[in-house]
């Protein structure tokens, strides 16, 4: 039976490849990837529910208010899944699929399919403070780049194909086919020509077509603009613009900052103790923190500020505006601190949905400031409350146009454009100039493995350094004679460099022909003279582990030096030739191109 399956399916390939041209195969792929990346979501938004429904419906909620215990419960099951059943360490969703694209032609193992979506209801649904939508993008990418392989797709196609995925996933869970399509463009870095235009379109309509089948029209918030912009209001978008962007600084460098906190315990029962009851406390204190928090927003958006808030320790003050403020934007402060304590205590999610939630806090406590000021100032809470989230998302995911779109499209209508662009561009830029990456790229930068719009450090961000390395150089050791040195290596080689190095092949330094010429034919000198007298440090080393491709080429430039050696755990390796780096690059250049023009 497999052996029939199997000679079908060839069959199939080698009718596809007779009868349907690459560019209509693409297209149709599109639909097929948006519409199983939009299944995949609307699994994991209907899992969650269904875990929160249950416990909302249980003692958890009860009289006893226990709530603020369930997501020590979540990942503690997050982490017996992760131990016995998939055995991998959980990676930030976003990143991985950047770094699979980069540097591993797209490819995503299939377990990454099934993970999602199971860790992230557990998280989610059990009250972690992170969202849905980076898991979901995850499965969805994971599905693309496995079915692309099995119908063997090239790898540019398949990178595409993983960008058309993730903005079915997007579309499906906002309801918002443009914004999922400039999603793609902005982090995935892709050229918007009609070559990705068109399959980014039809991913996302499948994936949007695919939300309304199984959930209807349910819409994740239930708010329609009344209140149209006004030419008055303007300052006041420029200092949310001001806020957002020092909030989104604060966003990421908390995140990395308590990360860095809990490496110290190496332990993952550890960090998830300690986590747990971190995450714990701040529920207790502050409710609204429980699980992604789309209720938080919709009930500002209402401008039911104390539905928004919950039932908190602080309740009999509440009637004092000035608390309420005080306590919003303690959420502000917080979400960030409990999403990133989520994540380090060994849980699964998001980031994207977390930072609306401290956007829209931001936003609405900026506009009661300046209504309750006593200066007769009077601005439309829900408003601020709606382009508050974008400047955090413009911020945070270096992501403008997404921001200005989704917003624009989930509360149907675009009478707020004008504010959106003014607060998203502010954030952007004044967060851009502080803060180079993102939380999804700075890591990959720092390997040399992010790929942006620039095309040259796209190109050498595709390029690996393992297949430039030459192995053909003859080592010798600093204690050898002159003699031996031309008898050993300078007869049997065709280089002219001669690394040196000791018993434990560490590098001590080289010897060129150069350096040896005039001394070379004088066979009296053979045994008085030796290598170490000759040998001097290599003008720069290559770090295997550490130097990307942009580093490598700059070490040329600064060097001047047309060979370079290469270490590999503190031991020798090979060298690196600029001519061979220079032809590769080309090399690279000239076959992305021809993909992108094809």
């Amino acid at each position: 039976m497999p052996n029939k399956i199997s000679v079908l399916f060839t069959r199939f390939l080698k009718w596809r490849y007779k009868n349907i041209s690459n560019k209509t195969f693409t297209q149709l792929m599109s639909v097929l990837v948006g519409f199983l990346a939009g299944l995949a979501a609307v699994t994991l938004k209907n899992t969650t529910y269904f875990i929160e429904s249950f416990l909302q419906k249980g003692i958890v909620f009860s009289n006893y208010q226990l709530y603020f215990i369930t997501p020590i419960v979540g990942l503690t099951l997050v982490y017996l899944y992760v131990k016995y059943f998939h055995k991998e360490k959980i990676e930030h969703a976003i990143s991985s699929i950047l770094f699979s694209l980069s540097r591993k032609k797209g490819i995503i193992n299939a377990k990454n399919i099934i993970l999602p979506l199971v860790t992230a209801p557990l998280t989610v649904g059990f009250g972690g403070s992170v969202g849905l939508l980076g898991p979901a993008v995850a499965s969805g990418a994971a599905i693309s780049s496995n079915v692309s392989r099995i119908l063997h797709i090239n790898a540019k196609t398949r990178s595409l194909l993983i960008a058309c995925a993730s903005a079915g996933a997007i579309s499906s869970i906002f309801q918002s086919p443009i914004a999922a399509i400039i999603f793609a463009v902005e982090v995935f870095s892709l050229d918007l020509t009609m070559l990705s235009m068109l399959p980014l379109l039809l991913a996302s309509i499948s994936g949007v077509l695919t939300s309304y089948f199984f959930l209807g029209d349910e819409s994740l918030f239930n708010f329609s603009i009344n209140e149209h912009f006004e030419v008055k209001d303007t300052f006041f978008y420029i200092v949310l613009g001001v806020g957002t962007a020092i909030a989104s600084i604060y966003f990421t460098k908390m995140y990395f900052g308590i990360l860095h906190f809990f490496d110290r315990f190496k332990s993952p029962k550890y960090k998830l103790l300690v986590g747990g009851l971190a995450i714990g406390i701040m529920l207790y204190f502050i409710p609204p923190l429980y699980g992604e928090g789309f209720g938080f927003i919709n009930n500002l958006l209402k401008g039911d500020h104390l539905s928004a808030l919950g039932k908190t320790p602080f309740d009999n003050y509440t009637s004092n505006i000035w608390i309420v403020i005080a306590l919003l934007f303690g959420i502000t402060i917080f979400k960030a601190v409990a999403m990133t304590t989520t994540f380090a205590a060994g849980g699964a999610g998001g980031i994207f949905i977390p930072t609306m939630v401290m956007g829209s806090a931001l936003g609405n406590v900026v506009a009661k400031v300046i209504n309750n000021l006593g200066l007769g100032l009077n601005v439309n809470e829900s408003n601020f409350t709606l382009i508050g989230m974008a400047g955090l998302i413009a911020g945070v995911l270096h992501a403008p146009l997404t921001a200005i779109f989704l917003i624009a499209e989930i509360t149907g209508g675009y009478e707020l454009f004008v504010p959106l662009m003014i607060t998203s561009s502010i954030s952007y830029l004044l967060t851009k100039n502080v803060m180079n990456h993102t939380i999804y790229t700075r890591e990959l930068a720092n390997q040399g493995a992010l790929l942006t719009h620039n095309k040259d450090e796209t190109v050498l961000g595709l390029m690996e350094l393992d297949n430039i390395i030459e192995k053909d150089f003859i080592t010798i050791k600093q204690d050898i004679s002159l003699g031996e040195m031309v008898h050993m290596a300078v007869s049997k080689s065709t280089r002219n460099i001669f690394p040196v190095v000791n018993d434990d092949n560490f590098l001590v330094g080289i010897v060129t022909l150069d350096d040896i010429r005039e001394f070379m034919f004088d066979t009296s000198m053979y045994d008085k003279v030796m290598v170490e007298s000759f040998m001097h440090s290599a003008p720069e080393l290559i770090f295997h582990e550490s130097d990307s491709m942009q580093e490598v080429m700059l070490k040329f430039q600064n060097s001047s030096a047309w060979n370079l050696p290469v270490i590999k755990n503190g031991k020798y390796l090979g060298f690196i030739s600029k001519s061979k780096l220079l032809t590769a690059y080309r090399r690279k250049l000239i076959n992305f191109t021809k993909e992108d023009a094809n």
